[in-house]
């Protein structure tokens, strides 16, 4: 049987191999917590995936500007487009986990485009995500001489005209795109898929009677709306969208139809966790500033944040979601 005194040389032994360890994390606890409340110290490097000029481009420079005024320090928009999202991904992926550099990811590159083709990154082992910044839903929008009122009368066409109807996609893994499959997953009609290199160029082919129908981002659809050229019919959110709140959502007419843009920010795997924080924090505080909510509404977006747990379950769900679809729709793109 132990004794008391063996008992007590072990607790002393292991009391004592306990400070020398506290001993030795503490100057790295307080030289982190220093850091933290000295960051940021220096210009930030916001990342940018897509060509200035786009939704991704203002919504960033909007949330920088923001970020500038709460630090201090300019936070610097940098644009690293191409490859539908990938060569920015990467680019961040790659930067030093100091902290001074972060990326704005949307939709296509953060959870659809590395389910459809190789990209040279891991959103789990290269990331940290740190909050969404934004959402909205695409419209579903036909001419305004269309003969078409609801989803359901499109639904209806489609399934006694088999192939007959076409419609345009803003690039594969888009929402444009994805919204598409979903409505002929769905409801098994069948129509043409005209591929865009962006949803401009659709809408301006759909104004032009090239094509049948789209659903579009609200930013280059809603002007044309409301000049009366085309007809918004429903939305692909599964909410009342509060900056369109007069249309119905798609999944009336057709279940389960839901898909929406978003965006957020995420570091590179690695940054210190108190600098996560911190940029966590003032993202929530930057997102209530009604002048941003203003400026991402005029984009077409609600501005939202969520927690770092919470944007990471919300990333592997969209994932889910997506490969889900992918894999019954058989959805494959050219390489």
């Amino acid at each position: 049987m132990r004794t008391h005194a063996a008992i007590g040389v072990r607790a002393l032994r292991f009391c004592a191999g306990l400070g020398r360890m506290l001993r030795t994390l503490t100057p790295i606890l307080m030289a982190t917590s220093v850091y933290a409340q000295s960051y940021p110290a220096k210009p930030v490097k916001l990342i940018v995936t897509y060509p200035p000029g786009g939704s991704s481009d203002l919504m960033a420079r909007v949330f920088a500007a923001k970020l500038t005024e709460l630090w201090g320090q300019q936070v610097i928009v940098e644009s690293k487009p191409g490859a539908a999202g990938s060569i920015g991904m990467d680019y961040a992926a790659k930067q030093p986990a100091d902290g001074y550099a972060f990326v704005i990811g949307n939709s296509g590159p953060v959870a659809i485009n590395p389910l459809l083709s190789p990209v040279p990154y891991n959103i789990e082992k290269d990331f940290i995500p740190v909050s969404q910044i934004s959402a909205g839903p695409n419209v579903l929008v036909v001419r305004a001489d269309a003969p078409f009122n609801s989803l359901s009368d499109i639904i209806a066409y489609a399934k006694a005209n088999p192939g007959k109807l076409n419609y345009g996609t803003s690039g594969p893994g888009s929402i444009s795109h994805l919204s598409s499959e979903m409505l002929k997953n769905l409801t098994k009609i069948q129509a043409v898929e005209v591929p865009y290199k962006g949803g401009v160029l659709a809408v301006q082919d759909l104004l032009g009677a090239q094509i049948n129908f789209i659903f579009s981002d609200t930013l280059p659809a809603m002007q044309h709306v409301r000049a009366g050229k085309l007809r918004a019919l429903c939305l692909t959110g599964s909410e009342k969208f509060e900056l369109l709140k007069e249309l119905p959502n798609c999944n009336a007419d057709a279940p389960g139809l839901v898909a929406l843009n978003w965006w957020g920010v995420l570091f590179p795997a690695g940054t210190p966790r108190p600098i996560v924080a911190r940029l966590h924090a003032d993202t929530v505080k930057a997102l209530a500033d009604p002048e941003v909510k203003k400026r991402f509404a005029d984009l077409g977006v609600d501005a939202v944040s969520s927690t770092p747990e919470q944007f990471s379950a919300f990333i592997r769900k969209e994932m889910d979601k997506y490969a889900k679809l992918i894999k019954e729709a058989n959805i494959k793109v050219n390489p």
